[in-house]
């Protein structure tokens, strides 16, 4: 991955991915991520009855942007001088901004006028944009697409918009084992492409390397890198390119998710996390779950990697509003805005306590317990909360001032982000990607 002239190139990853060297600097010693022995490492249903399905809009009002972590290569859109920030940084010239997402290490936003802009690494074309002005990567500049955006998904290397039409665009490229696999069997794109225009696109969701469409009428539609499940509809067999006679275009080519058996079910809701994907069924609120479960992350109790969807009983009895999953772990926020966690304990990442074990259900964070939250998300070994008032709240891995909390330490436990950016703003999204967080906020209510 390109980063600056004269620096070295370097591929981290977000999600449920193992991190690199990069991710761990040698400033501060962790022990090895590596107990994946279902992921192998790159280096570098069809309805019959359609129903309405609004877009997912994560924020509904713009506001500005404010990011901290690791910056060398321009995610946080802070200059080329930034190489990092423990406290929560004001991003200048980037206001009324309505979604963002954090990639690896790059950072894709959407603009009250429906622009899309990107800034950071543009290794593999993640930018969607012309880079080759020096220092072009690390100023917020947009990307062009034919029409307005709705919502921007980011993955390591690639990235997607959801155009106001429903037609999905997309650049960059997924990995595998092998390498890149480009995003098409044509390879690498580095402008945007149109992905996805057969069915109206409601919403879209990235892994590390896969993407996930929910369509109108309830379906679900995948590509990318299907090594660990996360497509649900490739069979472990021929989940490599190497594994299958119809070749790589079978896993870049967006095709549908079949339950099997194959049930009729509708879904109205979609998350992807760094190895697997988690769909909301559309009448009884169940949890459907495929990919990477090594950690109970999926909330099933067999540690194996789920290649099509199965039902997540642990999941039951409440309403989800919505899951997202860090390398080992997952967060879930109920409709009451209750926070749970599921998965691995190791850096603080579940927010449950220094001497608490690996979550193989969701199981509520108490600290949190008397708010009511508004949105979660996490990052490689990291996770955040939003409350209802504004307030943001981090806990996990301190490695790269990630956490926002003025140092490198882990947090065992929710603590809540504090810094002059925040003064007198309310955090209304916040997201994270493999060594940086970004958030949305508006000015607070008196």
């Amino acid at each position: 991955m390109p980063v600056r002239k004269g620096a070295a190139k370097r591929r981290t990853t977000i999600g449920n991915s193992v991190p690199l060297p990069a991710i761990v600097p040698p400033k501060k010693s962790k022990k090895s991520e590596n107990n994946t022995s279902s992921i192998r490492l790159s280096t570098s249903r069809v309805s019959t009855t359609r129903v309405s399905i609004l877009p997912v809009q994560p924020t509904t009002a713009p506001g500005v942007v404010l990011a901290f972590g690791q910056g060398d290569v321009g995610q946080l859109g802070l200059g080329p001088e930034v190489m990092e920030r423990s406290r929560p940084a004001l991003i200048p010239n980037l206001d009324n901004v309505t979604d963002v997402c954090a990639g690896g290490m790059h950072t894709i936003c959407i603009s009250s006028s429906g622009a899309v802009i990107t800034f950071g690494c543009n290794d593999d074309g993640a930018l969607g944009r012309d880079t080759s002005e020096e220092g072009s990567e690390f100023k917020p500049i947009p990307v062009e697409l034919p029409d307005k955006a709705v919502q921007v998904s980011a993955g390591d290397s690639h990235s997607a918009a959801l155009l106001e039409d429903g037609r999905v665009f997309a650049w960059g490229s997924f990995r595998d084992i092998h390498g890149t696999m480009g995003l098409t069997k044509d390879g690498i794109q580095n402008k945007p492409l149109e992905l996805f225009s057969r069915i109206k696109v409601t919403k879209i969701a990235s892994g590390i390397d896969h993407l996930v469409m929910l369509t109108e009428d309830g379906q679900l539609f995948t590509c990318g890198c299907g090594e660990q499940g996360q497509l649900g509809r490739v069979p472990e067999r021929g989940a490599g390119r190497g594994d299958s006679r119809r070749g790589i275009g079978y896993l870049l080519e967006p095709a549908l998710v079949k339950l099997h058996p194959r049930v009729k079910v509708e879904f109205d809701d979609v998350w992807a996390a760094g190895y697997s994907t988690y769909a909301r069924e559309k009448n009884q609120g169940h949890i459907y779950v495929f990919g990477l479960n090594n950690y109970n992350q999926l909330g099933l109790p067999d540690q194996s990697s789920q290649y099509q969807p199965r039902l997540s009983e642990s999941f039951s009895g409440r309403r989800w509003s919505k899951i997202c999953g860090g390398q080992h772990h997952t967060l879930a926020l109920d409709s009451e805005g209750t926070v749970h966690v599921l998965g691995r304990k190791e850096y603080g990442r579940l927010g449950l306590g220094k001497d608490c074990e690996d979550a193989k259900v969701p199981t509520v964070v108490p600290i949190l317990k008397n708010f009511k939250c508004v949105d979660v998300a996490c990052g490689t070994a990291v996770s955040f909360a939003v409350t209802i008032k504004g307030e943001l709240y981090s806990w996990g891995m301190g490695t790269n001032g990630q956490l926002g909390s003025g140092d490198d330490a882990d947090l065992y436990e929710p603590a809540l982000v504090q810094g002059k950016q925040l003064e007198g703003r309310s955090v209304l999204r916040a997201t994270a990607g493999g060594q940086h967080t970004v958030v949305i906020a508006t000015p607070a209510k008196l």
